[in-house]
């Protein structure tokens, strides 16, 4: 934690900040509140106040809030997870306070008009068409829907058209009220400031607001029987998704499914699956694994496009690599590359200051600690081939499977 100045404010939001020779500055609330803390009925709410928060406070109009940062180069975002809400900032450092003041009024002033409310449920309409006119996107989410069905996590984040027509105003704060507690929020800084200075900034914009904590827990998920799904899309190719539940974010065998995920189907060129179906049989242009971990669960998957006469033979051979990763462990040479390609990517990917901000962020949030590179270098030395194979059978044997034709 040595790279991370800490520190809790009176009303339990906590504040995080690294500090960077930089002439940018990267500014985040994190908020514990994402669709899986949606009601029934509420389905596409958490995403739903994400696009409100920016539609005028107790004192700016919508298009004050969207030329605020912007009119000085500056950008303001945000974005849904199934557990998160994120509002985040770009600005230069003179105007960091001005990032910060924004933030604050966006996330406790915001007033949710309602007329507002209802010109933009058109555009998250156009947004769920959108999506759905894309089965490379589409098939994830209902791959998603499929694997936790029955719970929080089994339902997408956009909503639908029927559930966002019935949403107002009240039910916005509401599930604000219910979700957006100073106890779950982390405000997150990465620029060059002084430790005092961030302290100053925070305790001014968010020291005043009230103390808040949740009331309720979210529900556990359980396991869902294995399933294999054909869908007629009417897509030119075959989508293709297999996988299933799999780690959550505090089991410490995590980092070795990253590894083994990576290894399998990352974003190199080398990655086993890229290799097999694309560079050595040309029978498909994307094939990737993936894995996402929640708080208390996890999925893990393969996604794979190709002409429809080649859908049977990329089954094949991906169940086959899976079979090969199940019986045998990794060799020496394999694991070697696998673990410097591993630390590399982390590596350049800790150059991205924005990134690194938001998932230091998410650390803060779930674990109280950012794991120093020194540390995550230390925990995957100790990985080897064994505990790799074991994690391919614990995760891959038996998995489900969801097809678009």
């Amino acid at each position: 934690m040595e790279e991370f100045y800490t520190y809790t404010l009176s009303n339990g939001i906590r504040c995080i900040h690294r500090r960077v020779r930089s002439a940018v500055v990267h500014c985040a609330l994190t908020v514990n509140a994402g669709t899986r803390d949606e009601l029934p009925g509420e389905f596409g709410m958490a995403h739903l106040v994400e696009h409100t928060l920016f539609k005028g406070t107790e004192r700016r109009k919508a298009w004050q809030v969207n030329c605020r940062l912007e009119n000085m180069g500056g950008e303001l975002n945000a974005f849904t997870t199934k557990e998160e809400t994120v509002i985040h900032t770009t600005t230069l450092r003179s105007d960091y306070g001005k990032a910060v003041e924004l933030l604050a009024d966006i996330v406790f002033h915001s007033t949710f008009p309602d007329a507002e409310i209802e010109k933009e449920k058109h555009v998250i309409y156009d947004e769920i068409n959108l999506y759905k006119d894309s089965p490379a996107d589409r098939i994830y989410d209902e791959f998603e829907d499929l694997v936790f069905e029955g719970s929080s996590l089994g339902h997408n984040i956009l909503g639908s058209k029927a559930t966002l027509k019935r949403l107002d105003s009240a039910a916005i704060r509401r599930f604000v009220a219910r979700t957006y507690t100073t106890d779950q929020m982390v405000f997150s800084v990465i620029g060059n400031l002084s430790e005092k200075a961030f302290r100053q900034t925070a305790e001014r914009y968010f020291g005043s607001v009230p103390a808040s904590r949740r009331t309720f827990v979210r529900e556990p998920i359980g396991p869902v029987a294995p399933f294999d799904r054909i869908c007629n899309r009417n897509t030119h190719q075959i989508h293709s998704m297999i996988g299933g539940q799999a780690y959550d974010l505090r089991d410490e065998r995590r980092l070795t499914l990253l590894l083994l995920i990576n290894t399998l189907g990352g974003p190199s060129a080398n990655s086993l699956l890229n290799v097999l179906l694309r560079e050595k049989n040309a029978l498909s242009y994307g094939v990737e694994a993936s894995y996402t971990p929640f708080t208390d669960t996890g999925i893990a998957s393969i996604y794979c496009s190709c002409e429809k006469e080649n859908a049977d033979r990329c089954a094949e051979l991906i169940r086959r690599q899976l079979n090969e990763l199940i019986e045998k462990p990794l060799s020496p040479r394999r694991l070697s590359v696998a673990k410097r390609q591993f630390l590399g990517q982390l590596a350049i990917s800790a150059e991205n200051n924005e990134s690194y901000m938001l998932g230091a962020a998410k650390s803060y949030l779930v674990f109280g600690e950012v794991d120093a590179f020194a540390t995550v270098t230390e925990k995957l030395a100790a990985i080897d081939g064994e505990a790799i194979r074991s994690v391919a059978e614990d995760v891959f044997a038996g998995v489900s499977s969801l097809t678009y034709r």
